[in-house]
């Protein structure tokens, strides 16, 4: 049965608007609902005229075009600050549900919560709400962009210094990750396989997802994802050796599509009795295997003490070539060990998924757990 979507209140909106109006440092905070209701385009008309920053969710990752000058971020130093510092935080399409792979707000009573969801069951969960905006996303970033647009002449919130600072928190925040992806480093630092996924993929006509550890914490905290769709940030619930079936599926869905999933030695274990599926169903996709010897967070390591029982210890790049191994299925293989091998090796791996044929890339990398941070609650 089809879902049935219907708009919003308008006095729900109008109140919405007034408090947006009030305050002096908001931020929008974006989940997937916006990607379910098909509402980016919308999302991205409202914050623009609303002239406010905004977060989005790891699962929202590309709801929000990431190169927009008001994009602050998923994850991170950046973020922190914006959480911290903002008087109102304008939810659209999240459940406000703080989890271990998301965000609380900081100081939450002695912020204006307005909050935009299809599930009033959603509201006042966890914290108080000023204004609840019942209804679909992108109905309601409608009517919200309309309202706004009425109570302004048409000009929207002040321009102020919104984007000039939105840019100093980035660039103070992503310092240290542009450095790393900037890296000619043996081993090769993860980030700078990061770098080259962004020079080698077109963000329009790909698809990228990672693993559950270390690469989704790297990735989502600077992989640039300008569609939505164009990533696949997940967590919670869900277990190693994920990324394959969810590549799997993305080529399925995109058939036009580079497809890449990224993964650890943890994941790649996982997938392993799985791969033969894309030989025998001539799916061109890719795994990207950041190959460091690091089993992330199940014992004691280079991410810390880890916690008993565990199963950290896994064979290291040194003991097993696993680019031999897999490219025996018949994939197209490489062990790239040189850091200005990078992107012409992603790009070998995509002239062999256009001809139906999957990849298997082995970066023989350093052990780097460094990434953006989650805000808690407070």
């Amino acid at each position: 049965m089809k879902a049935s979507k219907y708009a919003p209140d308008p006095a729900d909106v109008s109140g919405a608007i007034d408090l947006l109006l009030k305050a002096q440092d908001p931020i929008i905070y974006a989940g997937e609902g916006v990607i379910y209701a098909g509402a980016s385009a919308e999302l991205k008309e409202f914050a623009e005229l609303a002239n406010t920053p905004v977060i989005t969710t790891l699962k929202a990752k590309g709801a929000f075009p990431e190169d927009n000058p008001l994009f602050v971020g998923v994850r991170g130093d950046q973020v922190d600050h914006y959480l911290n510092k903002c008087d109102m935080v304008f939810a659209v399409g999240s459940s406000l549900s703080p989890g271990r792979f998301s965000h609380g707000i900081p100081n939450a009573v002695g912020k204006t919560i307005v909050h935009c969801t299809i599930d009033e069951l959603h509201v006042n969960k966890v914290y108080p709400t000023a204004q609840a905006v019942i209804g679909d996303a992108r109905f309601a970033l409608q009517a919200l962009t309309a309202d706004l647009s009425a109570k302004t002449s048409g000009n929207g919130r002040p321009a102020g210094k919104v984007v000039a600072e939105v840019k100093e928190a980035r660039d103070s925040a992503l310092a240290q990750y542009r450095e790393a992806m900037s890296s000619t480093d043996k081993p090769i630092n993860p980030y700078k396989v990061y770098a080259g996924l962004m020079e080698a993929l077109d963000p329009h006509k790909s698809f990228v997802t990672h693993e559950s550890g270390n690469t989704r914490d790297q990735l989502s905290t600077v992989y640039d994802t300008l569609i939505p769709r164009g990533f696949l940030g997940w967590g919670n619930v869900s277990s190693l050796g994920f990324s394959f079936a969810a590549t799997v599926a993305a080529k399925q869905a995109f058939p036009d599509k580079f497809c890449v999933a990224v993964t650890g030695e943890a994941g790649l274990g996982y997938m392993l009795g799985q791969l033969e599926v894309a030989l025998r169903h001539q799916l061109g996709i890719t795994v990207v295997h950041v190959s460091n010897g690091g089993f992330s967070g199940y014992g004691p390591g280079f991410w810390g003490d880890g916690h008993d029982p565990f199963t950290h210890k896994v064979l290291g790049n040194d003991e097993v070539d696993m680019s031999k191994v897999i490219g025996e299925l018949g994939y197209h293989t490489e062990r790239v060990t040189e850091p200005s091998e990078v992107v012409l090796a992603l790009k070998r791996a995509q002239s062999a998924n256009e001809s139906g044929q999957p990849a298997y890339i082995e970066f023989i990398c350093s052990q780097f757990p460094v990434y953006g941070r989650w805000v808690s609650k407070s």
